[in-house]
């Protein structure tokens, strides 16, 4: 017998170390200050810590909501074989009813197809032959991309690094998002949203991107579509970057200069545009731009309206449609003929056929630019292709020396150089970033995988902490007072075997916290609750106990006695109670969401610890205490 009771404070004694072992890196880390945090992370010591502390929810320590929206046109353009303008007519005009009416974005599509008796067959040839069947099938794939965008935003949040997320499905097409304790919601938002669709594009010959910009001139200046386009000569281009002679005009004065409205509001933060004296009467689209060595930038001051001009639908239709146009990802910072600096995006004409796709990559990694190149030491984001992706970039470049290739993330272009050689060995980079971070960023959703679709954000909140800190302190107040309340119930009256059972409760706290750390579960708000009543199952069990020995005492049993047979009979009935209790936490684990979750984790936890704490912890001192020597009375 006393080798078993040795036994049993070894498996105790090991318990209490293992768990006072994960429960030191909390308290450790909460006496940090943040210098020394921000000193940590710098070094990159901080995941030390971050990875085995108790993680705390959204409701207490604040973060980010966002609900996000499947992009289903974008999706149905995606999987089209063959895209033609009645095929892209009929697509916005379902996505125009689909955001006006609310209705089933399949139905609405449905609709528009039946009324302009358009043949799916012609575009989607590997679905079917009816509509019914293609649409049937379009369906499906809608499904199938809600569960892939599922797993790819938890890969990426992951790799971001972020405690214990929410991310769960809303609806048919829209995902609920919840960061707790997140530094930077705006890296967040970007890392969840972007589709990390990369695609390797030709860009339009010269010629044809002039004869779009003389359309759009064309257009603003006389309403007509239809006008004669002048012939195209080297020199009729772009207004020179150092050489136009700039004033500064309103967006009224631009509109005063047209006789279409484009659709361009007025707005207090971009009155002031910058246009080429000389040609803004005649090329008033033209006046806007600037070339930039050989590319088409756009003044910052600028943007708005371009953007409003190449958004109307009108305009739209000048593009041809086997193209588009993109803008760069970040803008460009030049020097300008009085020594003052701009900012200037640049605009990219593109075919709207993608030359290679992301999916063939297989390596991206974040790294900075060696010497000898154009990108030495700045961050850039290092590419590699499978087999049959190396083998369409050889084919790709191989044809198209001399042109330019953009790499594109998101419909936004990073750089696009001039193919100079056949690349065979499917390797490529990304240059043009700001910061390591963003560079890592961009590694992780490319590795994680592209979305099948966009997804739009419906919803976002910024929570912060401060309702989280007075929950905390509250929940830690009516804990404190419960576990005083507990306890000195317990001591008056059981006497001495009320401090056992006090001693077992706070074991009992400190295995659940333990468990919550070495889990890395997180702790929410109806988690404290979940957590304080487990005060009150940890006694309870006991309590059962305590009475079934003092039963056996008054049948004048012997104390050594009337514990076993307290224990034995007591035993069912804790069994009982607990294993319906936990069944029931594990149904709200399994079925809940957030807030009934975060209760039944810490309630099965707190069921757990108790069973050990009240039956295992107690009985070894019981038998320790009778081994040492024979006891007349028992304090109970």
């Amino acid at each position: 017998m006393f080798k078993k009771t040795n036994v049993r404070f070894i498996i105790i004694s090991v318990a209490i170390v293992l768990a006072l072992y994960s429960l030191y890196w909390t308290f450790a880390y909460n006496t940090f200050s943040d210098n020394k945090i921000e000193e940590l992370r710098s070094n990159g010591k901080i995941e030390k810590y971050e990875d085995r502390i108790i993680r705390v929810g959204l409701d207490l320590q604040g973060g980010m909501h966002v609900v996000l929206e499947l992009d289903l046109p974008k999706l149905i353009e995606s999987i089209a074989s063959n895209k033609t303008p009645q095929f892209y007519s009929i697509l916005n005009a379902t996505t125009e009813e689909y955001k006006k009416t609310g209705d089933d974005f399949f139905n609405v599509f449905k609709r528009q197809v039946e009324d302009n008796n358009f043949k799916l067959v012609r575009h989607f040839s590997d679905r079917g032959y009816k509509n019914s069947e293609i649409i049937s099938s379009l369906k499906d794939e809608s499904k199938d991309a809600m569960r892939r965008a599922l797993e790819i935003i938890r890969n990426r949040i992951d790799q971001f690094g972020v405690s214990e997320p929410t991310i769960q499905k809303a609806g048919q097409y829209r995902i609920i998002v919840e960061l707790a304790g997140i530094q930077d919601p705006a890296s967040a938002r970007n890392l969840i949203q972007s589709t990390a669709l990369m695609e390797f594009i030709l860009l339009k010959d010269p010629e044809v991107t002039q004869s779009f910009i003389i359309s759009v001139d064309n257009y603003l200046k006389t309403g007509r579509k239809d006008i004669e386009k002048p012939e195209i000569s080297e020199e009729d281009t772009t207004v020179e970057l150092k050489e136009s002679k700039d004033k500064a005009i309103s967006v009224n004065d631009l509109l005063g200069m047209t006789a279409v409205d484009v659709g361009i509001e007025q707005d207090s933060s971009d009155t002031a545009l910058v246009v080429d004296e000389e040609i803004f009467s005649e090329r008033p689209f033209s006046s806007l731009l600037r070339n930039v060595g050989s590319r088409i930038g756009i003044p910052e001051r600028n943007v708005y309206a371009v953007r409003k001009i190449l958004n109307d639908p009108e305009i739209r239709k000048l593009i041809p449609y086997d193209s588009k146009v993109l803008w760069s990802a970040k803008p460009k910072r030049l020097t300008m003929q009085d020594g003052k600096t701009e900012n200037y995006y640049l605009i990219y004409h593109v075919n709207r056929e993608t030359g290679l796709q992301g999916k063939y990559v297989t390596k991206a990694q974040a790294t900075v630019g060696g010497a000898g190149t154009t990108s030495a030491g700045q961050p850039i984001v290092n590419l590699n292709m499978n087999n049959e992706g190396a083998k369409i970039f050889s084919r790709l470049t191989g044809a198209n020396i001399g042109k330019n290739l953009a790499i594109v993330l998101d419909d936004k272009v990073y750089m696009a150089p001039t193919i100079k050689v056949k690349i065979p060995n499917g390797a490529s980079y990304i240059e043009g970033l700001e910061s390591i971070g963003e560079a890592k960023n961009i590694a992780i959703v490319i590795r994680a995988g592209a979305l099948p679709a966009p997804v739009d954000v419906i919803e976002e909140r910024t929570i912060g902490p401060s309702l989280g800190r007075d929950s905390i302190q509250t929940g830690i107040k009516v804990g404190i007072i419960g576990f005083l309340l507990v306890i000195v119930f317990m001591f008056i009256y059981y006497r001495l075997s009320g401090l056992l059972a006090d001693m077992a409760l706070i074991l009992n706290i400190i295995f659940v916290m333990a468990i919550l750390a070495m889990l890395r579960a997180t702790l929410t708000l109806p988690g404290l609750a979940g957590l304080i009543l487990t005060i009150g199952i940890a006694v309870d069990a006991n309590v059962l106990i305590f009475e079934r020995i003092r039963e056996e005492l008054e049948k004048g049993k012997t104390v050594r006695a009337a514990i076993e047979s307290g224990y034995a009979r007591a035993f069912i009935t804790i069994l009982d109670a607990n294993v319906t209790t936990g069944i029931t936490a594990l149904i709200l684990m399994q079925f809940g969401t957030g807030p009934v979750k975060g209760f039944a984790t810490t309630l099965l936890l707190g069921i757990i610890a108790s069973m050990f704490t009240a039956i295992f912890v107690t009985r070894t001192f019981y038998n320790y205490i009778t081994d040492r020597k024979v006891l007349r009375t028992l304090s109970i």
